[in-house]
């Protein structure tokens, strides 16, 4: 057995732990308080009551909510001289992907100066971040457990994946709690992101044993959940696909992630795509790619899937993809990529970002521009 490295923050879990956003705040030395979120948030109630818990603890704040899905390089940059402007001391996300990816972006740039397309890539944070505390409001990104932030670069129409120890947040608070103000719709997104953790990080090249049982407990916990949470809001599910969440995230900020996050950041970044939702269209695309280097990583994850074991790991293992494409179907989003993106005349473009993206090196098989290209075509 090999030597590993496996970093996560310090993570508070349960049912009514938002209630200790402010003392974890105070721990990391907060006197006034740079709160990131976004309208969608605010309107579910959840700003307001994280106020109400930091006046409690008599803890100044500032608050910055201009933040889209697929967050701008620009946007960034406003919040991290808002951030300069009114001394604030401790960064504190609350929300989905996007508040949470541009709360990092901000602490990243405040810390080490210049634009924040200068860190793109891995390892190129040299500063550490002012202390943090990330909130989810949902599922699916992680960021709040992961060393990624991506940030879309406007001017180039590419999503900017960034990685750096330096940007695991120093606490984590998930409370089921928040998720039971999300609809449907709003849950969809977010589980195929967290499928696509599962599913990459556990066929990654740099998994490991630590890595490989959270994918797993991952994938199965959102196998035997997404359709009675789905079908009933239940808090008793959604927690579960809290949890499910929590444990691929864990899994992919070690192991990281392959060939689907590269395809999706690439969407992302030239059509604007939403992130999960690119997932549900090229998960089993993706799949079905890297099966033959992988196929009895694949054949594991097809009994999760189907609770079945066939004739061969290639049979079970394809047993499981044509399972996430039924799901797919049966919960009724899209199914071919012609449904969302509004032309395929960019998508030989969008091959060459998604080649030049930091996560395929990190994919199980190795894939040229026109491999990708022929996936989206195929995808079509």
């Amino acid at each position: 057995m090999g030597i590993y490295k496996f970093t996560i923050p310090e993570i508070i879990f349960g049912r009514g732990s938002l209630e200790y956003a402010g003392v974890c705040a105070r721990q990391l030395g907060a006197s006034r308080i740079f709160v990131v979120s976004d309208p969608g948030v605010e309107e579910a109630g959840w700003v307001d009551r994280l106020f109400d818990i930091l006046r409690r603890e008599h803890l100044d704040f500032v608050y910055y909510n201009d933040v889209v899905p697929n967050p701008r390089d620009y946007q960034v940059h406003n919040g991290a001289k808002l951030y300069d402007k009114t001394g604030a001391d401790v960064v504190l996300a609350l929300g989905g992907g996007s508040p949470m990816d541009a709360a990092k972006g901000i602490a990243l740039v405040v810390s080490n100066g210049g634009s924040i397309k200068d860190y793109e890539g891995a390892n190129h944070v040299k500063n550490p971040l002012p202390p943090t505390v990330f909130i989810p409001s949902t599922m699916g990104s992680e960021s709040n457990i992961s060393q990624f932030t991506v940030i879309t670069d406007v001017d180039r129409h590419i999503k900017m994946t960034i990685i750096s120890r330096t940007l695991v947040p120093n606490i984590s608070i998930t409370d089921p709690v928040l998720l039971g103000t999300l609809n449907r719709d709003l849950l969809i997104a977010p589980l195929f992101d967290s499928l696509a953790h599962a599913v990459e990080s556990y066929v990654s090249p740099i998994a490991n044993p630590f890595t490989e049982v959270q994918s797993l407990k991952g994938l199965d916990l959102l196998i035997r959940h997404i359709r009675p949470a789905l079908d009933t809001l239940c808090l008793d599910d959604l927690e579960q696909l809290a949890v499910a969440g929590t444990c691929s995230g864990m899994a992919f900020t070690n192991a990281s992630v392959g060939l689907g996050h590269a395809l999706a950041h690439a969407l992302g970044g030239m059509y604007d795509v939403v992130h999960g939702i690119s997932h549900a269209l090229l998960l089993p695309s993706v799949m079905r790619y890297n099966l033959p280097a992988c196929t009895k990583k694949m054949a594991t994850m097809g009994r999760i899937i189907t609770g079945k074991v066939l004739d061969t790991d290639e049979a079970t293992a394809m047993a499981g993809i044509e399972a996430l494409e039924h799901l797919r179907a049966e919960i009724g989003i899209p199914t071919r990529l012609r449904e969302i993106v509004p032309d395929k005349t960019m998508l030989p473009t969008v091959s060459q970002n998604a080649v030049n993206d930091i996560c395929l090196l990190t994919n199980p098989r190795p894939a040229t521009w026109k491999d990708i290209l022929n996936i989206y075509y195929g995808a079509w």
